[in-house]
């Protein structure tokens, strides 16, 4: 039986790291050699090491991640809290709020994959291409999301550099579509890092005109020695808590996706 290994590890790697699209009823019991020990297939052996080097990528690059984590990475360089809130909770943050926003794409790619119910065959060949045709299903959900917040001239651009690179190697470009990952996933990853980019300069706003309002303050009272950011720190954190800015963010970047 032939297959294409190159497909079937990233979509499988994608599909078995990112989200639990295949439910396992039962204990899964490996095939037994004719010594009685367990053995299993070198096929799903590769998949699964290449879902756990292929998970991480998967989760920050194809979902909402990028964004959240540069928005929130932004907002606290324009407070000027240095380190706090720490690297760990500002991941921690965009990785719940990650989860929270891809769960409804989740489920749809469970549901367009299947269910595989029989759990010896697993390790077997036909196990194999049953993974490769559920991956093959389940892959149009996320497709979807991904050209939903892909921005079209970003399609557009990714799409002609895709011909000309597959020109340039020889290849058919014709062979190339607008929807094929190569294309999405770049445009996609673009448009996030845009977006967060605006929504960036938007924070900052405030948060400059209270240090530019101290800083003349400060130099009309002749204190040039006083730093201004120490002085305008607890009012940028009073203005952020009296008007709610984190329920407000959080609330305006679930709602970008819905």
């Amino acid at each position: 039986m032939k297959f294409d290994f190159g497909k079937i590890l990233f979509w499988a790697a994608f599909l078995i790291g990112l989200t639990p699209i295949f439910a396992v009823s039962q204990t899964v019991q490996p095939l037994q050699n004719q010594q009685g020990g367990e053995t299993a297939n070198p096929v799903v052996l590769i998949i699964v090491i290449g879902a756990l080097a292929l998970a991480p990528f998967g989760l920050i690059m194809l979902t909402s991640f990028v964004k959240i984590a540069v928005v929130l990475s932004i907002l606290r360089n324009a407070l000027g809290t240095q380190q706090i809130p720490p690297n760990q909770v500002i991941t921690g943050i965009a990785l719940i709020l990650t989860v929270f926003i891809m769960a409804p794409v989740v489920e749809k790619m469970r549901a367009e994959a299947g269910t595989i119910q029989d759990t010896e065959a697993i390790f077997s060949e036909v196990s194999v291409k049953t993974l490769f045709e559920a991956s093959e299903r389940g892959k149009k959900p996320l497709r979807d999301f991904l050209l939903r917040y892909a921005h079209e001239k970003h399609r557009v651009m990714f799409f002609g550099l895709a011909q000309q690179m597959a020109q340039r190697n020889g290849n058919d470009p014709n062979q190339i579509t607008a929807e094929d990952f190569r294309v999405v996933i770049p445009a996609f990853v673009t448009s996030q890092l845009t977006e967060a980019f605006q929504i960036g300069f938007i924070l900052f706003i405030p948060f400059l005109i209270i240090d530019m309002v101290v800083a003349n303050i400060l130099q009309a009272m002749g204190m040039f020695m006083l730093s201004p950011t120490i002085i305008s720190l607890p009012f940028k954190l009073l203005l952020f808590v009296l008007i709610s800015g984190w329920e407000i963010l959080i609330k305006n970047l679930v709602l970008g996706y819905v």
